[in-house]
C-alpha cells in the first residue's frame, strides 16, 4: 500500500529564532515568496499526499489563516483589477485543499515523539510520512516521493539521510548502516545522536523526513505511557525508532537533492539567499548587485 497520509509537526515556540519568532509562528517565516511550511505542504501534494495533519500549539492561528480561503480579500483583488494575486490567494488554498490540512492541539510530554503520536491516532493503523516545517529541499524528485518509493520497495519505516562531514557528526543523528543496497537505500540498525567525529558510525546525516509505521507508533505509545508513570526525560521518535529497529528491519534513503535547514539564523539566511538566487526574476537581478 503507498502512503497517503502525513504529519507536519508544528507545536515548537522556534526558541533559535527569537526574537524573529515571538509573534510570529517559525513555520510562517519566507522563504523565498513563501512561507516555509507552504514548501512542505507543496511537496507532500507533489507526492500524491492527500490527508496532511498539522500539530499545532497556541500561537499558531496564523498557518491556518494562510491556508484558509479568503473570499473577500479575493473579491477586492479581482474588483481592483490585480488578478494575478487573487489568483496567487486562491492557490494557495486549492493547496491547502488537495492536501485535505487538518489541525491538531499537541498534548503530552515534551519532545517531537508526541505530535507524531497525537496525529496517529486520529489516522489509522497506516503507514505515514512525517516531515519537519523547518525544512525546505529542492530536488527534482521531491524528497518525499523518494521516501514514498522506499517504503514501498522495503514495507519498513524510512528515514532520509543526506551525505555528511564527518566533522559535523555532533549536529546529527548518525545511522548505523548494515548494508548498503541500490540507489541509496540501506538497511540501518539504528541511530547514535551527536557522536563526536571519531565515534560516527556512518559518513551519514539523518534529517527531516521519516516513514513512520504501526510499530513505531506503539513504541512511541510506550514511552508516552512511561512518562505518565515516571514523569521524567523527553519522548522522542529518534528513541522509538532506534528501539524499535534493535529487532525490525528499519532503512535509510539517501535524498537526492540540495537540503536547506531554517531553524537557526545562520541556516535560515542561507536558505534565503538559495532561494533568492535560484529564483528566475530575483536571481539575475541578485548576481548583477554582486558584480
Amino acid at each position: 500500500m503507498t502512503i497517503r497520509k502525513a504529519v507536519i509537526p508544528a507545536a515548537g515556540i522556534g526558541s533559535r529564532l527569537l526574537p524573529l519568532t515571538k509573534a510570529i509562528p517559525k513555520e510562517m517565516l519566507p522563504v523565498g515568496d513563501k512561507p516555509v511550511i507552504e514548501h512542505t505542504v507543496r511537496e507532500l501534494v507533489a507526492s500524491g499526499i492527500t490527508d496532511i495533519t498539522i500539530v499545532v500549539s497556541a500561537g499558531k492561528s496564523l498557518i491556518q489563516d494562510h491556508f484558509r480561503p479568503n473570499p473577500a480579500l479575493v473579491a477586492q483583488l479581482r474588483a481592483d483589477g490585480k488578478q494575478a494575486y487573487a489568483d496567487a490567494v486562491e492557490e494557495v488554498y486549492e493547496l491547502g485543499r488537495q492536501g485535505h490540512i487538518t489541525y491538531l492541539d499537541q498534548h503530552g510530554p515534551y519532545g517531537n515523539g508526541t505530535p507524531v503520536l497525537n496525529a496517529a491516532r486520529t489516522l489509522g493503523d497506516e503507514a505515514m510520512l512525517v516531515l519537519w516545517p523547518d525544512d525546505v529541499f529542492v530536488a527534482e524528485v521531491p524528497r518525499a516521493q523518494q521516501l514514498i518509493d522506499a517504503y514501498e520497495k522495503t514495507d519498513a519505516p524510512v528515514l532520509a539521510l543526506m551525505p555528511m562531514d564527518p566533522a559535523e557528526s555532533q549536529r546529527y543523528g548518525v545511522p548505523v548502516v548494515e548494508q548498503e543496497l541500490d540507489n541509496g537505500l540501506m538497511r540501518i540498525s539504528g541511530l547514535k545522536e551527536k557522536p563526536k567525529p571519531a565515534d560516527a558510525p556512518s559518513s551519514f546525516a539523518a534529517i527531516g523526513g521519516y516513514v513512520v509505521t504501526p510499530g513505531i507508533v506503539a513504541e512511541l505509545r510506550r514511552q508516552v505511557d512511561n512518562w505518565y508513570t515516571h514523569r521524567t526525560g523527553e519522548v522522542y521518535l529518534t528513541d522509538a525508532i532506534n528501539i524499535f529497529a534493535a529487532t525490525n528491519p528499519v532503512y535509510g534513503q539517501v535524498i537526492r537533492g540540495r537540503w536547506y535547514d531554517t531553524g537557526n539564523p545562520a541556516d535560515y539566511l542561507v536558505a534565503q539567499f538559495a532561494s533568492a538566487l535560484n529564483h528566475p526574476e530575483y536571481g539575475p537581478l541578485l548576481r548583477g548587485l554582486c558584480e
